[in-house]
């Protein structure tokens, strides 16, 4: 037997088990559910937490985490992508998505928080150890360690061209947008780099908690006494909740005498409410109804003036979530599941038609982070047909003298501007009528008579708006 082989040999290391981190397990199980089912986050996530505080593992603070790990990753996913690139060698197609979950996680900790170096590489680690086992956790520690050597600005003067070089190219990866939104939000915006960066910036801000006072049933006064509540910019139903203010905590909104809504949202609504009008104005439309925020707002308006609220929405469990909505309504009101596209009801019936037809959604990324890498341009062509078959049914519903809101949450000129103008050339008993002077207060509205309303300068999602009046 040889010298060597007679040397003790080291004691292997006792097996550690890794350490379950709640925070970013249930972070990890969230975009699992974004990647794999196509969820959205703001509807897959509460349940998540409401779950994990049921058992005990989470206070408000691991909540907050939480919420901020899978937002704040999917805002920046396009960001993060670049980098991670650039730190594997492989494209990054064949890395296997939960592992780069996992890796965006671990990179959004390190280069959009203030979480330590050291403490967001152990974490991220650990929790690849959990999910994805020992073997690639050790891929996961290797690449992180290569993305913790630069902070985000280092990473971005490595990543993204040059902006004199490419200018659409730079702002898609710095502001982690794809490349044809940033060339689509530029063309509806105009104007030269500030704003448009302004606006990308304000898509990756987490956005407000907004309530609407649902008038009749609640005012905005009774909404400002609660904790962490102050008053709207431009709605006088608005009431804002700073950061961390529950809405489900709001004895008004539980009692869905208010609800939760955008802004921008109201103000459609109450543009379409207070445009003028010749003769009647008893009934009302809302023939894209669903989910129901603005139906409610609307229903809320009509009863103040005795008017009646339609409320029609295809999808019958969308049709449910409206009726839901305006229960309780003090005035008439009917809900239906109904294709607006071939309605039920007689051409000439109503007063005021609202038309917030389906759309892309650009107009919402705050809130929906994901839909940016969800989309594609030729959705474009798919919402398109649809659009203008709405507005044409809207056209036909109101009666001569009525007025058409016709609304979406998108700023692409394709769905705006471009719908309106096919529609209208075809339909010469009509004419557009200045939205402005029925937003009264909110500046930055444009040359009219149409109005985009903006993240950026109006604190709201990207609404859309042309009222169009029927002449003959």
């Amino acid at each position: 037997m040889s010298e060597q082989s007679r040397r003790p040999r080291k004691p292997a290391k006792p097996y550690r088990r890794p350490q379950k981190d709640p925070v970013r397990i249930l972070a990890f199980e969230a975009l699992r559910a974004v990647d794999e089912r196509d969820a959205y986050a703001n509807l897959v996530l509460p349940p998540l937490l409401r779950k994990a505080r049921e058992k005990g593992d989470f206070d408000a603070r691991d909540a907050a985490l939480a919420t901020e790990l899978v937002y704040g990753t999917l805002r920046r996913q396009g960001t993060y992508d670049a980098v991670i690139a650039a730190c594997v060698d492989r494209p990054l197609g064949e890395v296997d998505p939960p592992v780069l979950d996992v890796l965006s996680l671990g990179a959004h900790q390190l280069l959009g928080t203030r979480i330590p170096t050291h403490a967001a590489v152990s974490s991220a680690v650990e929790l690849a150890r959990v999910v994805l086992g020992d073997g690639r956790a050790k891929f996961v520690n290797a690449v992180l360690r290569k993305v913790a050597q630069e902070d985000l600005d280092g990473w971005l003067e490595k990543v993204a061209p040059p902006y004199d070089e490419d200018p659409e190219d730079h702002l898609a990866v710095v502001h982690s947008h794809p490349r044809w939104v940033v060339s689509a939000l530029w063309d509806s915006l105009g104007g030269g780099r500030a704003g448009i960066e302004d606006l990308l910036e304000a898509d990756n801000e987490r956005p407000e908690v907004t309530l609407v006072a649902r008038p009749g049933r609640a005012t905005a006064e009774e909404l400002l006494r609660e904790e962490a509540a102050v008053p709207g910019r431009w709605s006088p139903y608005a009431v804002r909740l700073a950061e961390g203010g529950e809405p489900g905590a709001v004895p008004a909104v539980r009692e869905g005498r208010a609800g939760v809504q955008d802004e921008g949202s109201q103000l459609v609504a109450l543009a379409l409410a207070g445009a003028p009008l010749e003769g009647s104005d008893r009934m009302w439309l809302d023939g894209c109804a669903g989910p129901g925020g603005k139906a409610a707002l609307l229903a809320a308006l009509a009863a103040e003036r005795g008017a009646t609220l339609l409320a029609a929405e295809k999808q019958p469990h969308r049709a449910g979530l409206v009726a839901r909505a305006l229960a309780g309504n003090p005035g008439p009101y009917q809900v239906i599941a109904a294709d607006g596209t071939r309605p039920p009801w007689r051409p000439g019936t109503f007063d005021r038609v609202l038309m917030d037809v389906p759309c892309t959604g650009l107009g919402a990324l705050r809130r929906r982070p994901e839909a940016r890498w969800r989309r594609r341009p030729e959705d474009l062509d798919n919402f398109a047909p649809l659009q203008r078959a709405l507005l044409r049914t809207a056209l036909d519903s109101v009666r001569v003298g009525g007025v058409v809101g016709y609304a979406t949450c998108s700023p692409h000129l394709a769905e705006t501007r471009a719908v309106v103008a096919d529609v209208l050339k075809q339909r010469p008993e009509t004419e557009l009528i200045d939205a402005r002077p029925l937003l009264p207060g909110v500046p930055a509205l444009g040359e009219g008579p149409d109005v985009q309303l903006w993240p950026h300068l109006h604190g709201t999602d990207a609404m859309y708006l042309a009222l169009i009046r029927r002449t003959a």
